[in-house]
C-alpha cells in the first residue's frame, strides 16, 4: 500500500496573523522547513516534533511543511525531494534508517538535518536528538510501585531498542525502590503506532493480574480505562483524556531544541555546538494521594 503524504504548510495562517508592518527582511528570514515522519503526526513522540515547530511558524520564523507515515523503505528519497526543493532545515528520525539518513546528509552540505537518532553527531550538518525522559520515568515508576495493589505492573512498548529500554527500565527501577515485592509483565509490539494492538497487550496483561499499566505506546490507557486500571503516561499528558485512569507522566518537550536549531541555521553556525537535550517535566494526577 501507497503510504498516505499529507503536506501541511502552516505558514500561510501565520502569515495572516502577522502585523502588516513586518519587514522584507524579516519575511526572507523565514526558513523552510521540512519534517518526515514514519507514524501519523498525532502519535505521541512526533507531535512533540511537530507541535515545537508549528510554534516557531506562529512566531514568523518558519514555514514549515511535513509528510508522515514515510515508509523506512521511502525515506531517503523524501529526504532527497525536501533538500532538492530548498528547505535549509529538514528534521526527523533516522533511527531505522541511519546510513541512508547520513549519506543523504553528506550529499547536501548546505541543508542542515536534525535527526533523532541512536548515533552521533555527523559534521558538518548532521545534528541528532532524542527523548532523554529516564528521569521523570523513574519518578513515575516509584509512584506505580507504591500505588500497585497486585505487585504486578504491565509494560506495552513499541521495540526493544536502546532509547524505550532506557525508559522501561528507569521506570522498573523507580518501582521497585518503594516496592521490591513488584513484578513486571514486557510486551513490545513491534509497532512506533498501533493503538489496537497496543490496547489487546495491555488486556492480557490486566488478565494476568495487572493493576498499572505503563502505557509507553498509544492504546494502553484505553485498556486500562475501559478495565477499570490506573495507567501511567509516557511523553505528553493526555491526563485530561484519561481524568481516571492515567495517575502520571513523564513529559517532553521539543522547544529548546527546535528553537536553537532554527537560531544556529539562520547564524550559519549549526553543527558547531552540541544541541540541548530538549526539556523534561512530570505531570500528575490533580488529586492524587501519594502516601
Amino acid at each position: 500500500m501507497t503510504p498516505i503524504r499529507r503536506q501541511v504548510l502552516v505558514a500561510a495562517l501565520a502569515a495572516a496573523v502577522l502585523p502588516l508592518a513586518v519587514s522584507p527582511a524579516l519575511a526572507q528570514a523565514r526558513l523552510k522547513v521540512a519534517a518526515i515522519y514514519t507514524v501519523p503526526v498525532e502519535q505521541q513522540w512526533v507531535s512533540r516534533i511537530d507541535k515545537a515547530l508549528k510554534a516557531a511558524v506562529a512566531r514568523g520564523e518558519i514555514e514549515y511543511v511535513f509528510s508522515e507515515n514515510v515508509a523506512n523503505a521511502d525515506y531517503e528519497r523524501v529526504m532527497r525531494q525536501y533538500a532538492e526543493k530548498g528547505h535549509t532545515l529538514i528534521v526527523g528520525e533516522s533511527f531505522a534508517v541511519e546510513a541512508a539518513a547520513r549519506k543523504v546528509a553528506k550529499d547536501y552540505p548546505k541543508v542542515s538535518f536534525l535527526m533523532g537518532s541512536s548515533g552521533k553527531p555527523q559534521a558538518p550538518n548532521f545534528s541528532v536528538f532524542d527523548n532523554y525522559i529516564q528521569e521523570p520515568a523513574y519518578l513515575t515508576g516509584m509512584i506505580a510501585g507504591g500505588m500497585t495493589k497486585s505487585n504486578r505492573i504491565g509494560m506495552v512498548g513499541g521495540y526493544p531498542i536502546p532509547e524505550v529500554n532506557r525508559l522501561m527500565n528507569a521506570f522498573m527501577a523507580g518501582a521497585k525502590e518503594v516496592n521490591p515485592k513488584v513484578e513486571f509483565m514486557v510486551t513490545f509490539i513491534n509497532s512506533w503506532f498501533d493503538p489496537p494492538k497496543a490496547k489487546e497487550a495491555a488486556f492480557a496483561m490486566i488478565d494476568k493480574g495487572a493493576d498499572i499499566l505503563y502505557a509507553e505506546r498509544f492504546g494502553v490507557s484505553d485498556a486500562a480505562k475501559e478495565r477499570g486500571k490506573l495507567a501511567i503516561g509516557n511523553v505528553i499528558n493526555t491526563q485530561d483524556k484519561y481524568p481516571d485512569t492515567v495517575i502520571a507522566s513523564a513529559l517532553w518537550h521539543m522547544e529548546p531544541t527546535i528553537d536553537l536549531a532554527i537560531k544556529t541555521v539562520k547564524e550559519g553556525k549549526f553543527g558547531l555546538a552540541p544541541l540541548p537535550r530538549t526539556a523534561i517535566g512530570l505531570s500528575l494526577k490533580p488529586d492524587l494521594e501519594l502516601g
